[in-house]
């Protein structure tokens, strides 16, 4: 009897989703081959573990928790006892002084001071009382739940910093999704009982012991053992259809040597797409209809880069990160990476620090050169007096491009429209944070990729709607022991 042949299965991107898909689908299935392209170096997307002279460094930070069994069963069929567990500790940097997060009641009225407390507190009462009827935006779905004198201190200039956007313009939807059911009565309350049965709040979480790269490298390594493809600098520009059946792709391979780069044509049976929506929607061969195209053109996305500094000495604070609400330094949040694990530094007597800059491809800070982005650091450094600039001995700085899909006025209705037209596609399915144009956290692209793969088997699976359906964003649930840990990334920052 001859044996079946593997039916392909091309994969566009080498990020959670994408890795995740192929893993998927090899676990479940002898037929089916996935071949994996991704146009980086590495594989991971934005849980990618870069290095620089031994040190080892996340873009941005990333803990490993979840409610989702599949998912927790998957990181530990592939990490096993390669995961650690790491002590959480994080505080907000605001007005020259550290307030602890979650709030510690103490804490917080010795920094703000009675006065400020006091107002804050009415004017929390005063918007319970007259709150909006309908929360359109950001602004007033924070205002209904911590009153507007909150708002002004710890949301609004921090908010615009990370996203370059006025609150206004973001969607409540977006607050609804990374904050749910939070408010200024139940921080309180956790404050003066010592409660904190807030899922993203927990006190401890895993990670991988040399960064979140790990899981992914070792994923790609597992995909390739049992039969697939992980081709990497290979870009995807070009998705072929014939009506509403995609039937091969153009892949640009890149050459670290300098050669010319090569196109190669690749077809396949099923295809599952994890590329930026908007980059997406204009390799489609030929064109999507010009309503589509339309949409996709009103996708944003929120774009990135890492300073990280080594410094002569061990870590000025002990935090996993700080997030930095000062409005006079361009820095959003600073990363402490021994605090995540002492195997990302190869010398314990320095420090790890990475500082992160919210941005735009075509502002200032992203085409600023590295020597530049060194010393803007190293001088922010020193003004947060966490350490002085001459203390740095070596940087890096890494940019990462279209970081967090923005939930402006326009995307939701942009949405609609795109989720529409490719569905109507036969074989063709796109999952993971960019691949949906959802913020979700690592762990819902990982499920939304696990239906993907699992429709091609024969189910028929909601991708569109993973953490909408099995949502659990800051949500006020106290666990069973039983239970996986659930998560999302703390208080309002971009994970």
């Amino acid at each position: 009897m001859n044996k079946v042949d593997p039916s392909k299965v091309v994969v566009i991107g080498g990020g959670p989703a994408g890795l995740t898909a192929a893993y998927e689908l090899l676990k479940r299935s002898d037929r089916h081959k996935p071949v994996v392209f991704e146009a980086g170096r590495l594989v991971g997307g934005i849980s990618r573990t870069e290095t620089n002279n031994g040190y080892r460094f996340d873009i941005g930070g990333h803990r490993f928790f979840t409610k989702v069994p599949e998912v927790e069963s998957m990181w530990h069929e592939v990490l096993g006892d390669d995961f650690i567990t790491v002590p959480r500790l994080s505080r907000i940097y605001y007005r020259g002084k550290f307030f602890d997060y979650p709030l510690k009641l103490i804490n917080a009225l010795i920094n703000i001071g009675p006065y400020e407390s006091t107002r804050i507190l009415l004017s929390y009462f005063k918007w319970q009382v007259r709150p909006y009827r309908k929360e359109e935006n950001f602004e007033e779905w924070v205002i209904n739940r911590f009153g507007g004198r909150l708002y002004m201190h710890f949301f609004r200039s921090y908010t615009k910093k990370v996203w370059g956007i006025s609150p206004r313009e973001i969607r409540a939807d977006w607050a609804a999704q990374r904050i749910k059911n939070l408010s200024l009565f139940k921080a309180v309350w956790n404050a003066l009982s010592g409660a904190n049965d807030t899922a993203s709040l927990i006190e401890e979480f895993k990670y991988p012991r040399l960064g979140p790269g790990m899981m992914w490298e070792r994923t790609a390594d597992i995909v390739r053992q049992k039969g697939g493809e992980v081709h990497l600098r290979s870009e995807v520009v070009r998705v072929n259809r014939a009506g509403s059946r995609v039937t091969s792709i153009e892949v640009k391979h890149w050459f670290e040597d300098g050669r010319e780069p090569v196109i190669e044509h690749v077809e396949g049976e099923h295809f599952v797409n994890s590329m930026a929506l908007r980059d997406l929607i204009h390799a489609f061969d030929p064109p999507p209809p010009p309503e589509v195209i339309a949409a996709a053109d009103k996708l944003k996305y929120r774009d990135f880069l890492i300073v990280t500094l080594v410094l002569d000495h061990p870590d000025p604070f002990k935090d996993n990160w700080i997030y930095i609400h000062e409005p006079d330094v361009k820095v959003g949040r600073i990363q402490n990476f021994r605090a995540w694990s002492r195997e990302m530094l190869p010398d314990q007597d320095t420090a790890s620090i990475g500082m992160e800059y919210f941005c735009q491809q075509d502002d200032g800070l992203w085409s600023m050169s590295d020597a530049d982005l060194r010393e803007l650091a190293s001088r922010e450094l020193e003004h947060l007096g966490l350490a002085r600039a001459s203390d740095v001995i070596d940087a890096a700085v890494i940019r990462q491009p279209k970081a967090y899909p923005v939930y402006d006025s326009e995307y939701r209705a942009a949405l609609d429209v795109i989720e529409e037209w490719i569905d109507s596609l036969e074989n063709f399915q796109t999952a993971g944070r960019n691949g949906l144009h959802r913020y979700n956290n690592q762990d819902h692209s990982m499920l939304s990729a696990m239906y993907a793969a699992r429709n091609i088997l024969g189910e028929k699976l909601d991708v569109w709607n993973v953490n909408v359906e099995r949502s659990y964003h800051e949500e006020f649930e106290v666990p069973r022991k039983d239970d996986a840990e659930a998560g999302a990334t703390p208080s309002l920052a971009a994970e």
